[in-house]
């Protein structure tokens, strides 16, 4: 299932298609950037690449910007909610797709994704020198619950669209 929004269009990367992602093995049609993927991406697509089983939605996505059709990041849940509806995350976007409003048209598809999927409440942490994923989180109605070392980490409480 694709996710729309308005910069943005989050497709899900399966188990095949995160081994092709990790050993750049790029088809016709697949349109990945040529910064893509970046480092912090490659161990949760390694991960996913490795595992026999994928949750249909809370997963890896890519990240396609929808002006050009170009896959510039990923946007990953790191499993589906605990018991408590709780729902924790991680994106990235290569640097020179950074700070067009792609990262938080992504958050926010997401997390409406994740909401009518059952989610309650979304988590996530970024470092604290991080000052624009910071922003993305903030903008987003995340607010800082915790620091611990070079962490933030932001919460914010889901509700159906």
């Amino acid at each position: 299932m694709i996710l729309d929004g308005a910069r943005v269009s989050l497709e899900p990367i399966s188990p095949q298609l995160a081994r092709r992602i990790v050993a750049r093995e790029e088809r016709p049609g697949d349109r990945w950037h040529p910064e893509y993927p970046f480092v912090d991406e490659l161990g949760p697509l390694r991960a996913l690449a490795a595992s026999p089983d994928q949750d249909p939605f809370f997963t890896m996505y890519l990240i396609r910007r929808v002006s050009d059709r170009l896959a510039v990041g990923g946007f990953g849940f790191f499993g589906p909610p605990d018991a408590a509806g709780r729902v924790e995350f991680g994106y990235g976007l290569v640097p020179s797709a950074r700070g067009d409003g792609l990262a938080s048209d992504a958050v926010t598809v997401a997390l409406r994704h994740a909401a009518v999927a059952g989610a309650t409440l979304a988590a996530a942490d970024t470092d604290t020198s991080n000052i624009p994923s910071r922003c993305v989180l903030a903008g987003a109605g995340f607010v800082e619950v915790e620091r611990r070392g070079s962490l933030v980490f932001f919460e914010r409480r889901l509700s159906l669209p």
